[in-house]
């Protein structure tokens, strides 16, 4: 299928898509990496008068740290993240998942910014980005203004960007000492998204009790949320199997569970619960090598 005829614009500043943005009254679409908008705009799912091409603006992509994290351009690509030295240092979550993602074709081209504003239930970079205690910077006519990743995902491929924002970076805190990380997923064997992801990011006391965990979830729900009960059940228990065991349990607790052709509600419950008790045993284990 073919999509509707559209305008396309390749504006080289923020300030200009954010114009382009505003006179379109919201209707435009941004393209960053193409790898969401394309199939959607090909099945008429998204039917935009104005599609504003991001890719030219200068300073919309790399990898730097900042304010005790790491800040992240818009349009840097899952390639970029998965084998930059900096996010492998201080960050390895996003540079795992971004290992996840899709296949090489899809990660040289696809975005963190474009991920997180498309708010897909089954990307797996949004349950990083939320683990990793993340916010997103979008601009708009307004100005300026800083969304946590907490906040951001609001339901179905619904953020809590206004239709005249543009996402410009991403921050995410860094991986301190007695500090662990792993992504886990069951992937559909045909499109590689989440049917069910988790991302946990734990930190030891020096007693081998977990003084934080913060874990997340994509795949299950209409949104990448976090694991609110999990992380209850691990706080300040020694972090055993047992109680990792217990704790991934409460994994779909408080989500509303979706399902499809390729796994009904029961199926991904079940998987959720088995990937939570993986990934947080494995983030364990690499926070206890860590000093």
């Amino acid at each position: 299928m073919f999509p509707v005829e559209f305008e396309y614009e390749a504006p080289t500043t923020v300030e200009e898509a954010i114009r382009l943005l505003a006179e379109s009254g919201g209707e435009a679409k941004i393209l960053a990496g193409g790898h969401s908008l394309l199939p959607m705009l090909k099945l008429r799912l998204a039917q935009p008068p104005l599609v504003i091409d991001i890719g030219r603006i200068a300073g919309l992509s790399g990898v730097s740290e900042q304010d005790g994290g790491l800040r992240i351009g818009a349009t840097t690509t899952e390639t970029a993240i998965q084998d930059s030295e900096l996010v492998q240092r201080l960050c390895p979550l996003l540079s795992e998942t971004a290992a996840h993602i899709g296949d090489q074709q899809v990660r040289n081209r696809g975005t963190i910014g474009g991920t997180l504003a498309h708010g897909d239930p089954a990307a797996d970079m949004t349950a990083a980005v939320l683990a990793a205690g993340g916010s997103v910077t979008v601009q708009g006519p307004n100005g300026e203004r800083t969304i946590p990743a907490d906040d951001l995902f609001l339901d179905m491929m619904t953020t809590a960007l206004e239709p005249d924002e543009v996402l410009t970076s991403v921050w995410v805190q860094t991986e301190g000492p007695r500090t662990g990380s792993a992504y886990e997923k069951f992937a559909n064997a045909a499109s590689g998204y989440a049917i069910a992801g988790v991302a946990s990011v734990i930190t030891l006391a020096a007693d081998g009790t977990v003084a934080r965990a913060r874990i997340a979830i994509t795949g299950v729900g209409s949104k990448a949320t976090r694991a609110s009960g999990v992380e209850a059940a691990l706080q300040g228990k020694r972090a055993d199997d047992q109680t990792i065991a217990a704790a991934a349990e409460h994994a779909v607790e408080g989500v509303d569970l979706i399902g499809d052709l390729h796994a009904d509600e029961s199926y991904r419950e079940h998987l959720a619960k088995v990937i939570a008790r993986r990934s947080i045993q494995r983030a364990v284990g690499r926070a206890a090598t860590k000093s």
